[in-house]
């Protein structure tokens, strides 16, 4: 059985940033616009509730469990619409598929990620690598480092928040305003 901590740990990193195409495919198949943010949510919480085992690939489990919910929501409704259902049935996710189109942004978003790592200050840049590409605990990075896991956390709090200003603010021609930080200074004892 899979701990929610686990759970929760996974459903942050893996299905979270993939709310924007999840958002898209469900517009696409669904006619009531006013219903794709409930449906989403639906969703998610269709993930959390019947998930005992990570899959190995989470967009296709998340696309696989979009696809049936817009077939169990329209086979529910009042007014059941046969071509939504065979368009749904017959809609497959081209989830592998790779394009030059794809190379070429996933390059381009490594290289916004990696300039944004470039300007994070020292510290705070070596707290994210170890968490995020080492996959150390805040534990052993605080052991690492010589700081406590208080200040680890602070840092990666600071860290991905930069991180996000920083590459969203590489891919858009609009300035974007960073997020506000407060950080805590340590308490005498």
């Amino acid at each position: 059985m899979l701990d929610r901590d686990t759970l929760r740990r996974w459903f942050c990193s893996e299905i979270l940033p993939l709310e924007r195409p999840l958002t898209r495919y469900i517009r696409r198949h669904w006619s009531n616009e006013s219903e794709v943010a409930d449906l989403r949510q639906e969703i998610y919480a269709r993930i959390l509730d019947g998930t005992e085992q990570l899959p190995l690939q989470a967009k296709p489990f998340l696309f696989v469990t979009a696809r049936n919910h817009l077939i169990n929501c329209a086979k529910r409704g009042q007014i059941i619409l046969f071509e939504n259902v065979v368009d749904l049935e017959a809609s497959s996710v081209p989830i592998d598929t790779i394009t030059p189109e794809r190379i070429s942004s996933a390059r381009e978003e490594l290289r916004r990620v990696q300039a944004a790592l470039g300007q994070l200050p020292p510290r705070c840049r070596e707290v994210v690598m170890l968490r995020k590409l080492e996959g150390l605990s805040q534990r052993e990075v605080a052991e690492r480092m010589g700081i406590s896991v208080g200040t680890v956390e602070q840092y990666m709090v600071q860290g991905m928040r930069q991180l996000v200003d920083l590459v969203i603010a590489g891919s858009s021609s609009a300035p974007r305003k960073p997020a506000l930080l407060r950080v805590r200074k340590a308490r005498p004892r």
